[in-house]
């Protein structure tokens, strides 16, 4: 039976793959490397790690570095950990033996598709955004199969290698469940994530208009958990002194689970979050508007080109965060009072979806 290594800085698919290989067989040996805190400063653990433990996948932690263009203090911390990066991950492939290596990109996947390439082990990548990183584009030279989220990605990779599937979305958004706290569903509920850690940004935003916001709709906010910023103590304090008189609820979650996201996008109205490609995916499969706040700094502007998707075809919006936070709320309350237009405008999108993402990179991790 052969043992699949899954690697790379986007989980969210990687754990689509994973369950996918689940369902085929339960018994399936698999082992995660990837970033066990994501903050290694505070030791928290990180989305992947906690994932992993739900689901009993064997997890590999992996300190690799990458090389910026801004000289700093973190920077130079990441020169080093290249090579100690590359050390490792020869250890983690001797040491493992796996005949198949599936890599979700970025720099914590590139040492072991390195050395996955040097010892003649099939090496897969699959690209989730429009706009492939650098370490993407070095990591598709050692990969006998490269799949591609977005149709217009194919341009960057050869064409003999390269099949575009779509992206892994995971099952479990669209299990609609049970919410574990209640709230006024007579009024429309806007979702508002920053990703697994929060946004401080998006944060500070809505902490500002948060009042407001609750005299239309109720709102359910994970703030992560950052102990640098405490946005969730502020998120509580503020929920404790919310007027009696407002119409709305307000529920700060720290994070939203596997076994939750389902019910929190069931009722959903619209969405406010960071436009990251698994989000992305996840929010056209579900028909859900969005006000989409691109991470400013994400690698060659992948996330701001997923929020003109959004802006273009009337779908969503795009909100730069260093703009007021009273533009935001105006954004929040147009989408409110117009939801029926931006739900039809998905039935119009010239994007067709695919939904074998994951079972095709099983597929062909198991050929």
């Amino acid at each position: 039976m052969k043992k699949i290594l899954v690697c790379g800085g986007h989980p969210t698919p990687a754990l689509a793959v994973i369950d996918e290989f689940k369902k085929e067989n339960k018994e399936r040996d698999i082992v995660f490397v990837g970033r066990k805190y994501a903050i290694e400063t505070e030791r928290t653990l990180s989305f992947e790690y906690k994932a992993c433990q739900d689901r009993s996948i064997r997890f590999l932690e992996l300190q690799a570095g990458r090389i910026t263009r801004v000289l700093s203090k973190s920077s130079l911390l990441n020169f080093i950990r290249v090579p100690l990066g590359f050390l490792q991950a020869l250890k983690i492939l001797l040491r493992e033996e796996a005949d198949v290596i599936l890599s979700f990109g970025g720099y914590l996947a590139l040492p072991i598709a390195f050395w996955g390439w040097v010892m003649r082990k099939k090496v897969i990548t699959h690209e989730q955004t429009m706009r492939p990183g650098r370490a993407n584009k070095i990591i598709g030279n050692f990969s006998q199969k490269i799949f591609v989220a977005f149709e217009e990605t194919l341009q960057y990779f050869p064409k003999g290698k390269t099949q575009w599937i779509g992206n892994p979305v995971r099952e479990v958004v669209f299990k609609k469940g049970k919410l574990p706290f209640e709230l006024p569903l007579e009024l429309p509920v806007v979702y508002i994530t920053g990703g697994s850690l929060g946004s401080h940004s998006i944060n500070e935003h809505i902490f500002t208009i948060l009042p407001r916001l609750l005299t239309f709709c109720s709102v359910i906010h994970q703030t992560g958990d950052v102990k640098e910023y405490g946005d969730y103590d502020v998120a509580r304090k503020l929920q404790k002194t919310i007027s009696k008189d407002v119409k709305g609820a307000y529920v700060p979650l720290k994070h939203v689970s596997d076994s939750e996201i389902g019910a929190v996008y069931n009722v959903a109205s619209c969405v406010v979050a960071r436009s990251g490609a698994n989000t992305f995916f996840e929010l056209v499969a579900l028909k859900k508007p969005a006000i989409l706040i691109p991470l400013p700094w994400s690698a060659n502007g992948e996330q701001k080109a997923h929020a003109h998707f959004f802006v273009t075809h009337d779908i969503g919006k795009l909100f730069d965060q260093k703009l007021p936070s009273n533009e935001l709320y105006l954004f929040i309350k147009d989408m409110v009072a117009s939801l029926d237009s931006y739900k039809h405008n998905f039935s119009a999108l010239p994007l067709e979806l695919k939904h074998d993402a994951a079972q095709t990179i099983v597929a062909e991790s198991l050929r």
